[in-house]
């Protein structure tokens, strides 16, 4: 007889695994299904997404820092680094990580089921184990946390040497002399920081007009200012539509805005655009569940599908791709599944963060966009060159933004670039969610010195108010 579940899981990352843990703490019967090999948790994200990314990147600004002992009066001499000591690092970090998940997993009586899982329908899922063994799992409610995969890009195969991706990229056995990075998204960006502070020649190239396109404008610009401080070069506006390869390297060519032809050569090319929710082989032929025309799941407020009882969280559906996005979705659906009164997720409050050097962060609204709603803006602006704390470690580039509306004094949105934006950012994400006014956020005592006074001097910004500038 086929083992019965409250709730079957497909797909073990930072949505499917808080999913499973979330259900298990509510008394709920579990089953999680990965079809990662070697029974590996943690999806795209925990294995070759966020934490080994951010792990290269702590080595990268790590290294970097070192090379600048001598502006705190400190001395190194032979600088260097292991690049095989580096990648080392990263995977016992990315295998600590999935440990820990896994523990999770047990703590909370999940069934783990490494195989390859199928929507049979009517609460039917078979999962194809290692070695072609087929299983059939019954359950009241399935939820689809597949996550996406790295979509190909006509013209511009990757090869994973010469030509790679995101996955590939991860796993170089050495830091290549030059490289293009195709796209200034989150991925582009910081693995231009990655490897240019390891000593490559980093050129990023953006099909948009300005760099880290999704942010607020201000931001792209002191980006944009401190990858050419730092060596970065960008190139933007920029549509690249040849791609060649030689012994020697690679060689790109297009057009830039003007319509000028363009050409650039370097000895690797990461293509840092496009992915796609990973759907393949799921069944979903067998259920009343919609995929829309852009490859992404069908779902309302509550991620629920247009089949009862299936639910789709994370990378498959329409909302923002990030990790913690995903883990509250799943957070939803189970307390939805276990009878608990749920809310629908505020989008407007998803915080957003790249961890390229300096770091950027954001929540709400950006200055164009408040405007582009119909908003009577004020903003408040602190550069961290003017923060004691920032002078202290040495990392200056980069400032507070604080958009808010006159009428209220609601603060509408929050944008950071410059140190710990991404650990400062949590204080704008509880700031909004309460509906701050850009006053009250000023007024809060902020501790001296920390670079955290810079939120607190940009919102007094907004009124004219800010102490130190």
């Amino acid at each position: 007889m086929a083992e019965q579940f409250d709730v079957t899981i497909i797909g073990s990352g930072p949505g499917g695994y808080v999913a499973a843990v979330r259900a298990g703490q509510l008394g709920l019967k579990v089953a999680i299904i990965e079809k990662e090999k070697d029974a590996r948790l943690g999806g795209t994200c925990g294995l070759r997404g966020c934490i080994p990314t951010k792990a290269l990147l702590n080595a990268a600004h790590l290294y970097q820092k070192a090379g600048h002992f001598a502006d705190f009066g400190l001395k190194v001499e032979n600088l260097g680094y292991d690049w095989a000591g580096v990648q080392k690092y990263k995977s016992d970090v990315v295998s600590k990580n999935s440990a820990g998940v896994t523990y999770l997993m047990k703590k909370n009586k999940v069934v783990i089921f490494n195989g390859f899982g199928k929507i049979l329908g009517n609460g039917k899922v078979e999962v194809t184990l290692d070695g072609g063994k087929k299983e059939i799992i019954e359950t009241k409610k399935i939820i689809i946390a597949t996550g996406s995969v790295v979509r190909p890009i006509p013209g511009f195969e990757t090869d994973g040497k010469q030509v790679v991706n995101s996955d590939h990229i991860l796993e170089l056995e050495k830091v290549p002399k030059s490289m293009i990075v195709m796209g200034s998204g989150a991925v582009g960006v910081e693995f231009a920081s990655v490897y240019a502070r390891f000593g490559c020649d980093t050129t990023v190239v953006e099909l948009l007009d300005r760099i880290v396109p999704l942010e607020d404008a201000d931001v792209s610009k002191e980006l944009l200012r401190s990858f050419k401080k730092q060596g970065i070069k960008c190139e933007t506006g920029v549509k690249l539509d040849k791609l060649e390869k030689s012994k020697k390297g690679v060689k790109v060519s297009g057009k830039n805005a003007k319509g000028d032809a363009i050409t650039l050569e370097a000895e690797m090319l990461l293509v840092a655009v496009g992915r796609m929710p990973y759907l393949e082989g799921l069944g979903l032929e067998n259920t009343k569940v919609v995929v829309n025309p852009r490859g992404t799941i069908k779902v309302n407020e509550f991620c629920e599908t247009d089949e009862p009882n299936v639910f789709a969280i994370g990378d498959v559906i329409d909302t923002a791709w990030l990790a913690h996005l995903a883990s509250k979705e799943g957070i939803m659906v189970v307390e939805k599944i276990a009878g608990k009164k749920v809310e629908p997720i505020k989008q407007n409050l998803v915080p957003n963060c790249t961890y390229c050097d300096p770091e950027v962060a954001s929540v709400g609204l950006t200055e164009a966009k408040a405007k582009e709603e119909g908003y009577d803006v004020k903003v408040g602006k602190f550069p961290f060159s003017a923060s004691g704390k920032a002078r202290i470690l040495g990392e200056t580039d980069g400032f507070v933004k604080i958009v808010a509306e006159k009428k209220y004094d609601e603060v509408l949105g929050v944008h950071i670039i410059g140190p710990h934006a991404t650990e400062l950012l949590a204080e704008a994400c509880v700031a909004m969610a309460l509906e701050t006014t850009a006053d009250e956020l000023g007024r809060i005592m902020h501790a001296h010195p920390t670079v955290s006074e810079s939120v607190m001097e940009a919102a007094e910004g907004v009124h004219d108010l800010t102490i130190h500038m």
